[in-house]
């Protein structure tokens, strides 16, 4: 709200300047700056007081543990103790 009244402010500001200025050919350039400033700053305020467009994207379900994982297993190979990765799957 602070930044339309400003804007406003500033339009008004401007459009006073032009308004001051004596009567020439360019009278209608002027008259065009000013409705060209105006309603610029009133687009501008309402695009810049609105709400964004995004959105949170829905919550997503991640499943903390794959269903297959690869486990060290420990086997008695007939001369010694020994190591193997085993996948299982859940």
């Amino acid at each position: 709200m602070k930044k339309t009244l400003a804007a406003f402010a500033l339009v008004a500001t401007i459009a006073g300047s032009f308004a001051s200025t004596p009567a020439s050919a360019q009278r209608g350039v002027a008259a065009g700056v000013v409705g060209g400033l105006i309603g610029g700053a009133i687009i501008g305020g309402a695009i810049a007081s609105s709400r964004p467009a995004y959105a949170a994207p829905a919550p997503v379900y991640i499943d903390e543990y794959p269903a297959c994982r690869l486990v060290r297993e420990r086997f008695w190979d007939g001369y010694g103790w020994s190591y193997r990765r085993v996948e299982i799957c859940n």
